[in-house]
């Protein structure tokens, strides 16, 4: 699916790009020329690799340990106000930590 956009450029970039590429085809220049910077598929392999490291994720896992640790303390020793608030934030913790290592 195509997504119609407007930029704004530099008119000698854009009478170059008139010059160059042509009026009609802009966008496909563009696009391509964006794409690999956009839709590459290294971040996927970078976090394969860090779930890979398991000394990483050894001290990934001690260091969501102890936040939630903290968290819990601050839920229990809250004033009552404040209670749920910190309980709310504790689930929204606990939730991520279990989702990355999904």
């Amino acid at each position: 699916m195509q997504r119609r956009m407007t930029i704004s450029i530099d008119e000698a970039v854009y009478e170059g790009l008139v010059r160059v590429v042509g009026r009609r085809k802009m966008s496909r220049f563009i696009e391509d020329l964006a794409r690999p910077h956009v839709t590459s598929d290294a971040l996927s392999e970078g976090y394969s690799a860090m779930a890979a490291d398991e000394e990483r994720e050894r001290d990934a896992l001690e260091w969501s340990e102890a936040l939630i640790s903290t968290l819990r303390l601050a839920v229990k020793f809250a004033r009552p106000d404040r209670r749920s608030l910190l309980a709310m934030t504790l689930r929204m913790s606990l939730s991520t930590v279990f989702r990355s290592f999904h």
